[in-house]
């Protein structure tokens, strides 16, 4: 796609050119897809100017003095009521009057497209479109009685004497008041008529009717601050704010159209952690609830601190409040249980290779009382000098700065480039291909690690209690702002002690830097206030410089990137230079707000976006978009996230602030993390993978990455590291580790000249005979040990359920094609060719099989879902949906010229011949436990044919793999027992029978043996012949035989690539390899992903490439690998967030080939919306919240 895609087609920018002048004038629709009557207009406008009118008749009462303020503001409001509640009673009795005759109302986000046909002025169509209707009786009722407030005190507060008297200007006053209306009008329509669509949406579905509570609330601030004022007496700071804001109450439209203000949930929350971050010293929750638990508990512990009479009792408790509160207690629930009755022997949940134990315990307990120790002797024994510089506290300091700079160049010594990534660390290891190597060569920076975290973990909170215990302020407790500020610092000293200790240096150099000099305003805070207002002014000065950069890069990208160079490029950047103090003025601002940087859509336009909460999302963590190729990130979850928590402890990632988004890169694969929460010795994180199917846009972006990385850890030089540079630092990804974890690699190669090649095929038919006998007898050896007690006929007859517990998990069932029509003609051996879907110059691409047993069947009979049908027939699955064709009785065959079907036949399937078998007779009574199932023997081949391939049953091998099975019985040794099953004829006889009939069955016997067969068979697509029918009606017998067909294939393939195996011990080692280490089959198989689930060692799957028209085989091998991991701009990330919910939400824009979600390199455009939470984005993976001990 060129720069110059459309950023709306022309369909979705007709309706956002209906829908954003509804958003500005709060819902009426004005323009609208079709010609409505005059009247539509008309009523629409009358409903928008009714609240000015019943206000304008308050405000005239008052001025003429007929009616106090209070007494107008009431009967406005008393006619607000009134009209509201009928119009609410005329909307439900509209909805009841056509809801009789309205079809069901599927919801769509273009319903205000649909066209409607009105039969009158008051007809119920005109009604429901003016005035839809509240969902809920509740919500009718309160927003009715809010429109009422609402008008009664918007009276109250635009009273023109009220307003000359604020602003002493007549003149001033009517434009306020003439303008403040327009905004009370839009605030009472989006309440009680029609809720526009909002610019700001944070929920993607508004289920309880929040949004038309957004723009009132906000009047409702306004009105608040103005009767405090009344209220509160000459307050000159009160009434400059209210005459500001009575300003600002005109730009609220405006406010409202551009997406400023955040919708009711996204700002409680964003508020309450606000203030649970700066306010009450705390972190960012990784949940709501959690959230809203610790909002509320550290809130009791702000108030208690008021109450407490002695400055000892303040620092005691609240040093110990702020180290209980910033521990992780997710399983403290999991080890209570375990301690309660019946709970001696549940084992504690485990997170990670850690749990909350005694030791745990003991340590946090020991940290608690060392403290509350120093904390209260200092305060008790060192009462604070009236010089600083000649105290304690000054000493300290001191102490703060050195460990600050010690702990900050160890941290930085951690990653491959110093100094926010711009020169390269010449101390990071060079080798990054080995992973033993590279630990060898990063034992120096370990042992860094090592002393960073004692300084961090241990030293820093002591001293900085130390520095706080000996405050002079502590003794001007009693006032809110100390009792919040102390109770602040006392926490963030365990809570985010890095940042903790930064703020507590600058207040240091200051004071220092004051060299005695005493500065009113500052020392007038308090030292809790001035690490509060330190601590908000650093981070809204990091946020400014993370937007700022994210703004530069925006802007030099759209010129210097020619793929994003658009005709509006110079233009953009021209204006962006000339209004420069305009874009300085929009970063801070939502720097100041902590809101995102919105690019509008990611072009250099720039906007604030609504405050909201770090996650950036309001669902729950954790969901994703699953499919098959899923598996792979939920394994290497685990490994990564303790790889993390090393190097999050090291400080090999920087300081792990909630917030923080880091990718990861491994072969394919894309691994997105997210800090959510933060605290004294662990972090929450959620891992997402993104999607392993690559497109255009995906590639180029991955290509690009790769090139970061491959920069910072691979290239010796000419690519950054000769210069000590790093050329990609305009980038959003800042590389800064690399970490060993245990992944699956995934190998993949072509297999032409291996599976094409006449000797190697001819191998392969010696080959299977074998590992189908080792096969049998291992099944048997398994049933004997789940099963001890069963032997003899006993052993023979039992049920299949009990020995499909035995069965591997590899197993995978028969995919022939019309097998009942197949079984009625010889004639009908090349059916499967003829299917419409048939590849002429090659196999067809197997489909997805599985065996479903008809429950109507006796006997256990597996009825097969087979492939492809006869040409011209009709595809029947779409007519059951889910239900598989398997669990169906198989259709009779209707005319198509074959021969007649016997009436008088058993319906319910074949009779093989040999149904009454006579016993084997066996010369060893230990051969009894070896037997096989008698109708296994059943085969509807003749004697004669199978005499012929007698010569070709491997008896040496046979005998061998008895002789290594150690089996011992009462009285005789295993090499006894051994002996006797060699000498055994019937038990030989028996094996080689069944192993020859699944060798025919199989299609097998053929002199030529194509890739194609081999590769059909190994998909379960086995061939039609008289002999299949039986084989499949065997569940169990066909499984084991495909699994040895399948791991025949895997030793030609060894063989071809390795060499030949020269030794039955070697072969026989190789087979107990592939069943111990090895999963055997397809990708598409269940078992294959329980398999990398279970973190089997390898796995191998044979593939087909129908473009290359070329076999393929793929490896994967669980081992430790290096995935390198990286920084993202966290606020290009939320900007680039802020945007994608803008441009769903409410321009509706999905177009899957839309402008912003092209490929774009610098700014990782693509990757970055698929790591967005669903709906909205499409992460195929996404974890829970991960809590990893980083202590």
């Amino acid at each position: 796609m060129g720069p110059d895609v459309p950023l709306l087609n022309e369909y979705k920018q007709e309706f956002f050119w209906k829908r954003f002048p509804q958003t500005v004038l709060g819902g009426p629709r004005f323009k609208l897809g079709y010609c409505a009557p005059p009247y539509i207009y008309v009523n629409q406008i009358i409903l928008f100017l009714t609240p000015w009118v019943f206000g304008g008749v308050g405000t005239l009462l008052y001025q003429l003095q007929l009616l106090e303020d209070y007494y107008a503001a009431a009967l406005s409001g008393g006619l607000m009521l009134a009209a509201a509640a009928a119009v609410q009673a005329a909307a439900h009795r509209a909805a009841r009057r056509t809801a009789a005759v309205e079809r069901l109302h599927t919801p769509s986000v273009l319903a205000d497209e649909e066209e409607v046909e009105f039969a009158g002025c008051a007809s119920p169509e005109a009604v429901k479109f003016i005035v839809p209707g509240k969902k809920f009786a509740l919500s009718a009722v309160a927003h009715t009685v809010l429109a009422g407030a609402l008008c009664g005190l918007g009276t109250w507060y635009l009273l023109l004497n009220r307003l000359t008297a604020l602003y002493g200007s007549t003149a001033a006053a009517v434009i306020i008041f003439v303008l403040s209306w327009v905004t009370l009008c839009i605030g009472e329509y989006s309440l009680i008529i029609n809720t526009a669509a909002e610019t700001a949406t944070f929920q993607a579905q508004d289920t309880y009717e929040i949004t038309p509570l957004t723009r009132p609330l906000y009047i409702f601030t306004f009105i608040a601050v103005d009767l405090a004022q009344r209220f509160a007496g000459p307050v000159p700071e009160l009434q400059q704010t209210n005459q500001v804001l009575h300003v600002l109450f005109l730009f609220l439209p405006l406010l409202w159209a551009l997406g400023m203000l955040s919708p009711l949930d996204a700002l409680l929350l964003w508020g309450m952690e606000q203030v649970l971050v700066f306010g009450l010293g705390g972190s960012p929750m990784s949940t709501n609830l959690r959230l809203l638990g610790m909002f509320i508990v550290s809130v009791s512990v702000a108030v208690s601190v008021f109450f407490i009479p002695s400055t000892l009792g303040v620092v005691l408790f609240t040093v110990a409040m702020g180290f209980l509160l910033s521990l992780d207690f997710s399983q403290m629930g999991a080890l209570l249980r375990s301690c309660g009755p019946g709970g001696r022997h549940a084992e504690p949940s485990r997170a990670l290779g850690w749990r909350l134990g005694g030791k745990e315990l003991l340590l946090y307990l020991g940290l608690l009382l060392g403290a509350l120790a120093e904390a209260g002797l200092l305060h008790h024994f060192l009462p604070p000098p009236l010089n600083w510089t000649a105290g304690p506290q000054a000493t300290v300091s001191y102490l703060l700065i050195a460990l600050f700079a010690l702990s900050w160049a160890l941290r930085e010594v951690q990653g491959v480039y110093l100094f926010g990534g711009v020169f390269h660390n010449p101390l990071y290891p060079k080798e990054t291909t080995s992973v033993r190597v590279f630990k060898q060569q990063s034992r120096g920076l370990q042992v860094a690690g090592m002393v960073r975290r004692v300084l961090v973990n241990l030293v820093s909170p002591f001293a900085m209690i130390a520095f706080l215990a000996v405050d002079s302020s502590l003794q001007w407790l009693h006032t809110a702002s100390l009792c919040m500020g102390f109770t602040r610092a006392f926490r963030a000293v365990w809570q985010s002690t890095e940042d903790s200790l930064l703020q507590m240096v600058v207040v240091a150099i200051v004071r220092l830097a004051a060299r005695g000099v005493r500065l009113l305003w500052w020392d007038s805070l308090g030292t809790g206030v001035q690490l509060l207002l330190v601590s908000l002014i650093s981070d809204r000065l990091a946020q400014f410089a993370s937007k700022l950069k994210f703004a530069l890069t925006v802007l030099v990208t759209s010129w210097t990137e020619k793929k994003q160079r658009r005709q509006s490029a110079g233009t953009l950047l021209a204006l962006n230079g000339v209004l420069f103090p305009l874009l300085l003025a929009v970063l801070a601002l939502s720097a100041a707000l902590s809101a995102p940087l919105l690019p509008l859509f990611t072009l250099p336009v720039f906007l604030v976006g609504f405050p909201r909460p770090q996650r950036s999302w309001p669902g729950p963590v954790g969901t994703a978009c699953s499919c098959p190729d899923s598996v792979y990130y939920q394994q290497m979850s685990g490994s990564l996230a303790c790889a993390l928590r090393t190097a999050f402890a090291r400080g090999a990632l920087g300081s792990p602030t909630p917030g923080s988004h880091f990718l990861g890169r491994f072969q394919d694969r894309v691994v997105w993390i997210l800090v959510l929460e933060r605290g004294f010795g662990y972090c929450s994180l959620n891992i997402k993978g993104l999607e392993l199917q690559e497109t255009s846009c995906h590639t180029a972006e991955a290509r690009r990455v790769d090139e970061v990385f491959e920069a910072a850890f691979e290239s010796p030089e000419g690519l950054g590291r000769a210069s000590g540079l790093n050329l990609h630092w305009g980038n959003v990804l800042t590389p800064c580790a690399a970490l060993p974890v245990r992944v699956y690699s995934d190998a993949r190669s072509v297999l032409t000249g291996i599976i094409d090649s006449h000797d190697n095929l001819r191998q392969f038919k010696d080959d299977f005979l074998k590992v189908l006998a080792w096969a049998l007898l291992q099944h048997c050896v398994k049933r004997r040990k789940a099963f001890p007690g069963s032997a003899g006929e006993e052993g023979r007859k039992s049920q299949t359920s009990q020995a499909q517990a035995c069965a591997e998990p590899n197993a995978v069932t028969s995919k022939s094609s019309s097998q009942k029509l197949r079984r009625e003609s010889s004639s009908l051996n090349s059916l499967g060719d003829w299917s419409d879907e048939d590849d002429l110059f090659g196999p067809q691409p197997p489909r997805r099989t599985a065996a479903q047993v008809n429950a109507g069947a006796p006997g256990d009979r597996t009825v097969l879902h087979m492939g492809p049908s006869l040409p011209g027939s009709v595809e029947i699955d779409s007519l059951f949906g889910d239900v598989a064709l398997s669990a169906l009785r198989p259709l009779q065959p209707l005319g198509l010229g074959l021969p007649a079907v016997d009436k008088g036949a058993d319906p319910e399937g074949p009779k093989f011949p040999g149904s009454a078998l006579p016993p084997v007779n066996f010369s060893s009574h230990h051969s009894e436990l070896l037997s096989l199932p008698s109708r296994w023997r059943t085969a509807p081949w003749p004697p004669s044919r199978i005499q012929q391939l007698r010569q070709a049953f491997p008896e040496e091998w046979f005998r061998f793999v008895l002789g290594r099975m150690e089996l011992a019985g009462q009285g005789e040794s295993p090499e006894e027992v051994a002996e006797a099953l060699r000498a055994d004829e019937a038990l030989r006889e028996l094996y080689a029978q069944v192993v020859l009939s699944c060798f025919i069955s199989l299609g097998a016997e053929s002199t030529v043996t194509s890739p194609s067969y081999v590769y059909r068979v190994y998909c379960g697509d086995v061939p039609w012949n008289e002999g299949l029918d039986w084989l499949t009606a065997n569940t169990e017998l066909f499984q084991l035989t495909l699994k040895a067909f399948r791991y025949s294939f895997k030793l030609l393939f060894d063989q071809a690539s390795l060499g030949p195996v020269e030794s039955p011990e070697e072969l026989l080692s190789t087979l107990e390899d592939y069943g111990r280490d090895w999963y055997i089959g397809l990708v598409s198989e269940r078992g294959w992903q329980e398999a990398v689930l279970q973190e089997k060692p390898f796995l191998f799957s044979l593939g087909h490439d129908l473009t290359m028209g070329t076999y393929t085989g793929r490896v994967l091998s669980l081992q430790e690998m290096l995935v390198q991991v990286g920084r993202l701009n966290r606020e290009g990330v939320r900007g680039q967030w802020a945007n994608l919910s803008w441009e769903l939400l409410y321009a509706t824009n999905d177009d899957e080939e839309r402008y912003s979600i092209q490929a774009h390199p610098v700014l990782l455009r693509n990757l970055t919306v698929q790591a967005a939470d669903p709906p909205l984005g499409y992460p195929i993976y996404s974890s829970t919240p991960l809590h990893l001990p980083c202590f």
